[in-house]
């Protein structure tokens, strides 16, 4: 599973990741994004949903990876 959060800023990458959570209940997602605060926001938003975190930067974007 992959979202797409470039483009947007706060709080919607982290909006759209709790939808995708929500809706599917994934094991594992990648997040693109390229809003530094989402970042920490998501990271954070995973680890309360019971997700290990890794995030890498790649250039002005971030990609995270979420893993249960």
């Amino acid at each position: 599973m992959k979202v797409d959060a470039r483009g947007f800023l706060c709080p919607m990458p982290v909006v759209m990741v709790q939808k995708e959570v929500k809706a599917s209940n994934p094991d594992s997602l990648e997040v693109v994004v390229d809003d530094p605060c989402a970042v920490e926001n998501i990271t954070r938003f995973g680890n309360y949903s019971g997700y290990q975190v890794e995030s890498e930067a790649q250039g002005d974007e971030f990609v995270l990876r979420l893993k249960k």
